[in-house]
C-alpha cells in the first residue's frame, strides 16, 4: 500500500464526514477522533488508522498534515474556501489525492471483486429489503445505491439486480 491509498478528505460538514467514516469503517479502517498521534512508530501506513475532526486553526492543520504524512487516513471538517481550508488542501495535496466529495468512490475494485459498499447493498437485498430501504440503511442516496448496484451487476457479469443478488450469494457461500 502506498501513500496514495490513504484516504484524505476535506469536507464541509459533520454529516458528510459521518457518511465517509461509516463507509471506511466498513472497509476495515479504525476511526479515532482528533489528529494528535501518540503512536511511537513513524510509519502508520499499514495500521489503517483514520483520524477525523474539525479543523478550526493552523495548529490543527499542522496536526492533520503530519498525521497524513505518517500514513494515517484523515477526514477533516472545515470550509475549504476559507484561509484554513485552502491551507489544509494545499498541504494535503502535496501528499496525494484529496477528496472533497463524501460520495467519492474509494477506487475501482480489482476485476471480479465487489467493493464493501456493493456487498453491503447486495446483503440487504438478499434479506428482502428494497433498494430504497437498503440505500437508507446504508446512508446512501437512492441514486448512489442504484449506481453501486449497477457496478456490481457489471462486475458479476449479470444483467439484472436479481441475478446479481443470486451471483453474490453463490460467490459468498464459496
Amino acid at each position: 500500500m502506498n501513500g496514495d491509498d490513504q484516504p484524505r478528505y476535506v469536507l464541509p460538514s459533520a454529516g458528510d464526514a459521518t457518511a465517509v467514516l461509516r463507509r471506511l469503517a466498513r472497509s476495515g479502517w479504525t476511526t479515532r477522533e482528533g489528529f494528535a498521534l501518540t503512536e511511537q512508530a513513524w510509519d502508520l501506513t499499514g495500521n489503517r488508522l483514520l483520524l477525523f475532526g474539525r479543523v478550526p486553526d493552523r495548529e490543527t492543520v499542522r496536526l492533520v498534515v503530519l498525521a497524513a504524512a505518517r500514513g494515517a487516513g484523515v477526514v477533516a471538517i472545515t470550509d475549504a474556501t476559507g484561509d484554513i481550508g485552502r491551507s489544509l488542501l494545499a498541504d494535503l495535496t502535496r501528499l496525494g489525492p484529496v477528496h472533497r466529495d463524501p460520495g467519492a468512490d474509494p477506487g475501482p475494485a480489482p476485476s471480479g471483486e465487489l467493493l464493501p459498499e456493493q456487498r453491503a447493498l447486495l446483503d440487504r437485498l438478499a434479506n428482502g429489503e428494497t433498494i430504497a430501504a437498503a440505500a437508507a440503511a446504508e446512508f446512501l442516496s437512492l441514486r448512489t445505491a442504484n449506481r453501486r448496484i449497477a457496478q456490481a451487476r457489471e462486475t458479476l457479469g449479470v444483467r439484472t439486480t436479481r441475478e446479481a443478488v443470486l451471483a453474490y450469494l453463490s460467490q459468498r457461500s464459496n
